[in-house]
């Protein structure tokens, strides 16, 4: 006799048959060269002829105008083609390159260097800010975070505005533009935002205290560092893993950047910047 199923015993019977989402592997990372003599390396973007452009705040306090900061130039194995890179600077964190302009952060002021020529340099006052940090690019425009005010300014037209402040940026630090979204993550919380361009903030992921670069990894989730020694990956659903502990070692994980599946991180302590292949 043939037997015929209730709705709710037919609906369980396609759910359970229905394929789940694959979730993406949890990645390693595999050292591919470690760079030394540095001086407090913050940050790394990849200059237009292939090499990479690294800040270093300097032997000074990250916050002093000693004019003890610079820009290095390094090869893609890590090779030094520059120690001094462009004009001398205070304490140069986060670095991004825009339409043929490297913008650096710099405590209180964003310094714009021709990418090719570097030279003396352009200054962007921006004024109110305490502790410039991370710097992106982002629908046409820069943005910069400051770890001293919870806010975010944006610089267009050669100008600086307040972007976006909120109580939940307390200890902001990276940035990162990605299409219709800002990545932001924060060192009080130690969290992972997105953000909209017209400033509603959507928690990703939190307890990645010290919160500093940011990464987007091919095949799903994040990578994010914290300057205290760790990097973390964050897949889509929020949850987050520890792939890397170097605090006992002494050795501070700073903005990291990812460039495909390679991230280059600058370590401020001991003055090192190692660059990690991402393996899944």
């Amino acid at each position: 006799m043939m037997r015929y199923l209730t709705l709710p015993a037919f609906a369980l019977l396609a759910a359970c048959a229905t394929p789940t989402a694959e979730v993406a592997a949890v990645p390693t990372l595999e050292k591919l060269w470690v760079a030394e003599n540095f001086a407090a390396p913050e940050s790394v973007a990849l200059a237009p002829d292939g090499n990479y452009l690294v800040s270093n705040v300097g032997m000074g306090e990250g916050g002093a105008k000693d004019g003890d900061g610079f820009i290095s130039k390094i090869s893609p194995d890590g090779q030094l083609i520059e120690r001094y890179w462009g004009a001398k600077l205070n304490g140069p964190k986060g670095i991004v390159i825009a339409d043929g302009k490297l913008y650096v952060s710099d405590i209180d002021a964003v310094m714009v260097f021709d990418v090719d020529k570097g030279g003396l340099g352009e200054k962007i006052r921006v004024e109110g800010a305490a502790f410039l940090n991370d710097i992106t690019s982002w629908q046409g425009d820069i943005y910069v975070s400051d770890s001293g005010t919870a806010r975010i300014y944006r610089i267009s037209d050669g100008a600086a505005s307040l972007w976006l402040e909120d109580e939940r940026l307390a200890g902001v630090n990276g940035v990162l533009g990605d299409g219709d979204r800002m990545l932001v993550s924060t060192m009080k919380t130690g969290s992972l935002l997105s953000v909209t361009p017209e400033g509603a903030i959507t928690e990703i992921a939190s307890g990645m205290i010290n919160g500093d670069g940011i990464g987007i990894v091919p095949g799903g989730g994040y990578l994010v560092s914290s300057w205290s020694g760790q990097i973390h990956y964050v897949g889509e659903d929020g949850a987050v893993s520890k792939l890397l502990d170097t605090s006992e070692e002494g050795i501070q994980q700073s903005d990291l950047t990812e460039f495909g599946d390679v991230v280059i991180v600058p370590n401020w302590t001991p003055g090192t910047v190692t660059a990690w292949k991402v393996v899944r």
